[in-house]
């Protein structure tokens, strides 16, 4: 049933797309910030029995939820369970109107307002950003943006519901992201800043829980785009990132589609604006990175790459929906 959840739940997302102003996420900020302010104690264990708890509860619940509904009501109703989690979790309209804001004024020759438009999405000085560079970084978060708002949940919803966990799954995936996120933001904070034990702990279990999802992404585009110049790329460039999993799925996206990633880095906004940055749900990407590790192989930005990257993503997305497909109809016929 999770190939039938996941479809529902994409499609209804792209007809009537989650609020970005929304109960849930509103929830998710406040749960957030109670466990650290009330379990961050200023010493390493507090920063994974904060972890834990900020995480796992989010997940149990999903979890209790799915099997009340199943040993009550019967599947369809926790199927339906299943597709409202996945509709919170899971969509491209959660960050795609900044690609496509980008790309409509790249593609009107409107440089300011797309850079503009760069620097409100990231909160980043792109105020000297030339042409090539504003799409570099605009592939780079988008593809990100994908992995994280699809991809990644795609994964580990599939992975444990063939255990029988339901949506717990996609819970876990978002939540150990957004609390890695919004951690790391609160640490500069002006009032009540994360120590650096719940950062930390944070970082670590995002680190491992992205591990998997990370690779089945840059799978996926290998596949679905040049798969000898992906795999080159994946083995050759990846360590030219600072994040080792987004190093994985930005050199397989540049080899895929023979782009050049990588390189300079711009200017976050201050810590506070950052935070909010966080709060909304904002990717960190390009912008945030550390020291320039050089950049991959592949032709100079253009216009035209966007519109590949899009091809790229939608393109593996069918194939993981098929490759779902045919798992649920051996399953119903065996």
């Amino acid at each position: 049933m999770s190939f039938f959840a996941i479809l529902c739940a994409l499609l209804i997302e792209q007809v009537r797309p989650l609020a970005y102003h929304n109960p849930v996420h509103g929830a998710v900020v406040a749960w957030t910030r109670w466990t650290s302010r009330n379990l961050d104690a200023g010493k390493s264990h507090h920063g994974w029995i904060a972890w834990a708890l900020a995480v796992f509860l989010p997940t149990g619940i999903a979890l209790g939820v799915h099997w009340l509904l199943v040993l009550t009501l019967g599947l369809p109703f926790a199927v339906l369970w299943s597709i409202a989690v996945l509709y919170t979790t899971l969509g491209f309209r959660q960050f795609s109107h900044h690609f496509t804001g980008i790309r409509d004024a790249l593609d009107e020759g409107d440089e300011p307002l797309a850079r503009s438009l760069l620097a409100h999405w990231q909160r980043v000085d792109a105020a000297e950003l030339p042409r090539s560079e504003i799409v570099r970084h605009v592939i780079e978060h988008s593809v990100i943006a994908a992995h994280r708002h699809v991809f990644g949940v795609l994964a580990w919803f599939s992975i444990l519901a063939a255990l029988g966990l339901g949506p717990a799954g996609a819970v876990f995936y978002r939540m150990s992201e957004f609390v890695s996120r919004y951690w790391a933001h609160k640490g500069s904070a002006a009032v009540q800043p994360s120590s650096v034990w719940v950062q930390q702990a944070a970082a670590r279990a995002w680190e491992v829980i992205d591990w998997l999802p990370a690779r089945i992404t840059a799978l996926g585009f290998a596949v679905v785009g040049s798969f000898e110049d992906a795999i080159d790329c994946w083995r050759n460039d990846a360590g030219r990132f600072p994040d080792p999993n987004d190093g994985v799925i930005l050199a397989a996206t540049s080899g895929a589609v023979n782009v050049r990633l990588g390189g300079g880095m711009l200017r976050p906004v201050p810590a506070g604006d950052a935070l909010s940055r966080a709060q909304a749900g904002e990717m960190t990407g390009s912008g945030d990175r550390g020291p320039d590790a050089g950049s991959t192989q592949g032709r100079e930005p253009e216009s035209a790459h966007l519109r590949s990257v899009v091809g790229l993503v939608w393109r593996s997305v069918v194939m993981w929906m098929v490759l779902l497909a045919l798992l649920t109809l051996a399953r119903l016929l065996g």
